[in-house]
């Protein structure tokens, strides 16, 4: 049970509502695309998932129907009514979700999310662009329990987050990526199924966790942030006044390289040494 682009129409006409241009809304429009992402997500019965951006449900029923257990999020007061209605008659699969209405930049992961959960949670979203990288940056830094992450967004952010060394779109948050799990991107989505159509291509990337590398990320992603700042000159001078000419040797880290030759391993390296002195 999915909606059509007539039956958003109606909906938000119902409700005196439209697509908020201050929160990047653009619901998806395509029942058989919202079924591909709830098949992308592998997610059944027993299973926890967290879909952010909820709107007017419809990948929220699609990821119900499949039997998981579902916290969906929306920061739209205007809609969560209209969300929740949606949900109550949506029959057996009410039972399974639970609509709260938060801001997941600002919440408490810990609040809205039982750490303690077995298997730990899913995430998946239909992201406004505006808020796709942080928040993803965020959850893969802060909320562990969540093991998985399925978005949808702009297709140049996918491309950052599922890139390696010496790619194009390598960059600071590749690094993350790469140190909190395995990135890569398992579908495109045409600008056409969204109500508004946007004027960029999506993509859907995976991000799966894994045990990170033994390194501090409180010394590792202000180092990668710092050289990345300045991507097109090589270490010696993006990391000068940070890392030493000897430091570089310790670490096996060439300091005529540039930023995006660099992967995950070897900036563990480099903060090894750095943090060791």
């Amino acid at each position: 049970m999915t909606h059509s682009r007539p039956a958003i129409r109606e909906l938000l006409d119902d409700h005196g509502l439209g697509p908020r241009r201050d929160l990047g809304q653009n619901f998806v429009t395509d029942p058989n695309t919202v079924r591909r992402i709830a098949d992308l997500a592998r997610v059944g019965p027993g299973d926890h998932v967290v879909e952010i951006g909820a709107g007017l449900g419809s990948l929220t029923l699609a990821l119900a129907e499949t039997g998981a257990e579902l916290t969906a999020v929306e920061v739209d007061a205007g809609i969560v009514p209209v969300l929740r209605s949606v949900v109550a008659d949506a029959g057996d699969v009410a039972s399974r979700v639970n609509v709260v209405e938060a801001n997941a930049m600002e919440v408490d992961w810990n609040e809205l999310l039982d750490p303690t959960v077995e298997g730990g949670w899913t995430l998946v979203a239909n992201l406004p662009y505006n808020v796709g990288t942080p928040l993803v940056c965020d959850v893969l830094d802060e909320v562990h329990h969540v093991t998985r992450i399925l978005v949808m967004v702009q297709r140049e952010v996918a491309e950052r987050f599922a890139a390696a060394p010496g790619d194009s779109q390598y960059g600071a948050i590749s690094v993350k990526a790469s140190y909190w799990g395995r990135a890569r991107i398992v579908g495109h989505v045409p600008a056409a199924v969204f109500f508004p159509k946007p004027n960029v291509e999506s993509a859907l990337v995976e991000i799966t966790r894994h045990t990170p590398p033994d390194a501090d990320p409180a010394a590792l992603f202000p180092l990668v942030k710092a050289a990345f700042g300045h991507r097109r000159k090589m270490l010696r001078k993006s990391l000068s006044g940070i890392v030493t000419a000897e430091q570089f040797v310790a670490a096996n880290v060439l300091e005529t390289a540039r930023p995006e030759e660099l992967g995950v391993d070897d900036w563990v390296r480099l903060t090894h040494v750095v943090t060791s002195e």
